[in-house]
């Protein structure tokens, strides 16, 4: 099969209607669109009676109080937090004080690494500070409740702490922001990991879901030839950096300027970080080196 990767743009519904996207799946979609975030983040209700709330998303009233009506006549048992973004744990809050249910999932937001001296962490502003989870899930724990069974799956790399949810009774897994339909997930050193993310990648091609619905967009079909895309799209990107550090490049902004021709100025920042998130997964693999620790400003050159 190819190795293409091609993205799904189709919206889904309008922000904040509640849809049934399968017999045990009700989907919310926040009034948060943007670069990031595409048409805003996709917060999933499972089952019917007792229930389980996936990523709660933004502190945005209005989003809050849409979860919070469609499941007025029904008890809300957990609240599953994937990661430590704005755009999806803090409501987990105010419906927590609302329906009583406890907050499960990720741990409380950590970094992939520390810092290295001097080092400003550019992403701060992006992680919830204030999370803190009534019981912290790891690989294989389980939430369930009448007719699903939700299971805890690891997959690091674009938060440290970033976990997905397998939902077996539909061969589906709530992936977040780790894969999704619409674009590629950002990684973004230090909150995030390249080495990371691809190692979850790799454990996600061992699985068996059949279908993913992620943190933002439509749902992430085929989802094994989707990942083999990820993957194939990630070292193609990693090729691209080594060939403009043979022919002489050496700084991260200089590598973004040669291989994002054409880039909004509006995300010359992420794609900076990205790039630095390859770099510093090749200096680990001894491909790259750096004098010191890398870092956003270091230069760089093949090992």
């Amino acid at each position: 099969m190819s190795d293409e990767l091609i993205f799904d743009l189709t919206r889904p519904a309008k922000t904040d209607a509640c849809v049934a996207v399968s017999p045990l799946v009700r989907r919310v979609v926040a009034g948060n669109a943007g670069p990031t975030t595409f048409t805003g983040t996709c917060s999933y209700i499972v089952g019917r009676g007792r229930v389980a709330i996936v990523d709660p998303g933004p502190d945005d009233p209005e989003h809050i109080a849409a979860l919070l009506a469609a499941v007025r006549h029904e008890t809300v048992t957990h609240i599953l937090v994937s990661h430590t973004h704005r755009d999806h744990s803090p409501a987990a809050r105010a419906i927590q004080a609302a329906a009583g249910a406890s907050i499960v999932g990720c741990s409380e937001h950590r970094k992939a690494r520390p810092l290295a001296l001097g080092e400003v962490n550019r992403l701060e502003g992006s992680a919830d500070a204030e999370h803190r989870p009534d019981q912290e899930l790891r690989e294989g724990d389980v939430i369930d409740g009448p007719g699903w069974r939700l299971t805890a799956v690891e997959t690091p790399g674009h938060t440290a702490n970033h976990l997905s949810f397998a939902l077996a009774e539909e061969q589906a897994l709530f992936s977040a922001d780790h894969v999704m339909a619409w674009a590629t997930p950002f990684i973004g050193p230090p909150d995030g990991s390249m080495r990371d993310y691809m190692a979850s990648l790799d454990k996600l091609r061992g699985r068996a879901e059949t279908v993913y619905w992620p943190g933002h967009g439509g749902p992430v079909r085929e989802p094994q030839r989707f990942v083999r895309a990820l993957i194939h799209h990630r070292r193609q990107r990693e090729a691209s950096i080594l060939k403009r550090l043979a022919a002489g490049d050496r700084t991260v902004a200089a590598i973004v300027q040669a291989i994002y021709q054409g880039l909004a100025p509006a995300l010359a920042g992420a794609a900076g970080l990205s790039v630095f998130a390859h770099l510093e997964d090749l200096v680990s693999r001894g491909i790259v080196a750096t004098d010191g620790p890398p870092t956003l400003d270091a230069e760089y050159r093949l090992a």
